[in-house]
């Protein structure tokens, strides 16, 4: 870009810095950080040779200080979206947002109004949409390559260590306090489909729940925390094992290893796990989201969709198999094979991905394309290449049809 995008960010946690980090490295210029947690703004603004006024402990100074920045990232916890979003495009900044936009319906369409109001840039990070992998599903639809679509089945496979991580030890473990795992997992993954298939959603059902990470699983020799647990070397969600597995891997450095602590080091991830949420048994009944969850859409011509969100498998690609008049589409994060009815050809697409499906490898190349297509709007003053705002709030409403669904074993129309 020739005159280099100044980028504030709000929340130096793993995808504050990661999002912080792309930037950089495609020519944009980080300016300034507000983080509370005093190591995780020390270690940011020294990564990014801040100067001392560049650095703040709340968003709120940050958005009162005088202007450095031509847009913001806001990355913190999905609870914490609301004030600031609202504030800095009051203030006149473009917005990279984290997903979700934020928990609840109220909360998500206050900040899309404001940001409609007031004119600024919003960019949802919905990374999924912008992967090469997937412009390359979307262009093979539009061309025709199945004729018109009449289903999809579609896996977003978690990880069984990383829904430990995130949503039994993590952040997202209680939906009081973050938001629901659809929300917080899928919400990527609802999106994707609402624009793979190109068509309002007429009605929604939902099951699942909460089905293993109980108290009343945990073995009878477990212990409370897994540097105590006589289990720890068999156990498949022992933090001991997974933790410090990890630490001889750089990749790993700033997820999931920098959320324990800001400085991963053996010493510290063990008192992390000695002290910290990630090194307590997984059946303690800290968490209360579900591990498993299908969600059925029927679409407004009456095709279809089948979403299924899982813990128990190994962290990798979602899976997609899309079922068209004329032929179909059997996609697993890095290639598309196409199979054509009328010839009975099937020929094989790979789209290449720059690194693995976890945050680690930056979601196979999708963040890095996300923080391009947003500097790259800033720049331009052209949002046209993002997904709208208010399209986003309408894929964050099918989260909440969804869960209404399962909660009350009930099909929503829309």
């Amino acid at each position: 870009m020739s005159t280099p995008v100044r980028l504030a960010v709000v929340g130096a946690g793993s995808r504050g810095t990661n999002y912080a980090r792309l930037a950089a490295d495609v020519g944009a210029v980080v300016v300034a950080v507000a983080e509370p947690d005093p190591v995780r703004r020390e270690l940011f603004a020294a990564e990014f040779s801040l100067s001392p006024e560049a650095v703040f402990v709340t968003w709120e100074d940050l958005v009162v200080a005088p202007r450095s920045a031509d847009a913001v990232v806001i990355a913190t916890q999905d609870r914490g979206h609301t004030a600031p979003a609202v504030a800095f495009a009051h203030a006149g900044f473009d917005i990279l947002l984290e997903k979700p936009i934020a928990p609840t319906e109220g909360e998500a369409t206050q900040i899309v109004e404001a940001v409609e109001a007031t004119g600024v840039i919003m960019a949802v990070g919905h990374v999924m949409r912008y992967s090469d992998y997937t412009r390359a599903l979307k262009e093979l639809l539009r061309a025709g390559a199945i004729g018109k679509i009449v289903s999809v089945e579609h896996l977003e496979p978690i990880g069984w260590w990383h829904f430990a991580h995130s949503y039994v030890r993590g952040n997202w473990r209680r939906e009081e306090t973050s938001s629901s795992m659809l929300m917080a997992k899928s919400s990527h993954d609802l999106d994707w489909l609402s624009y793979i298939v190109g068509r309002p959603v007429r009605r929604v059902s939902s099951f699942g729940g909460l089905y293993w990470f109980r108290p009343e699983n945990k073995p009878a020799k477990a212990a409370n925390r897994c540097v105590d647990c006589p289990l720890q070397k068999t156990c498949a969600y022992s933090a001991t094992q997974i933790y410090e597995g990890f630490l001889e891997d750089p990749s790993y450095r700033v997820w999931p290893l920098g959320v324990l602590t800001p400085n991963p080091t053996a010493e510290t991830v063990r008192n992390a796990l000695e002290t910290g949420p990630y090194g307590a048994c997984v059946y303690n009944g800290q968490n209360d989201v579900a591990d498993h969850q299908v969600v059925n859409l029927e679409f407004d011509d009456g095709s279809t969709a089948a979403f299924t969100a899982v813990a128990f498998t190994q962290l990798e690609f979602r899976k997609t198999r899309i079922f068209g008049t004329e032929g179909s589409i059997d996609g697993d994060g890095q290639n598309l094979t196409i199979l054509d009815f009328a010839t009975g050809r099937t020929r094989i697409l790979d789209t290449m991905p720059a690194g693995g499906a976890s945050a680690a490898d930056g979601h196979g190349g999708a963040d890095g394309r996300l923080v391009e297509a947003f500097l790259h709007a800033v720049a331009a003053r052209d949002g046209s290449g993002l997904s709208p705002a208010r399209e986003s709030l309408e894929s964050h409403q099918l989260v909440w049809a969804a869960e209404r669904a399962r909660e009350r074993g009930e099909v929503v129309t829309l």
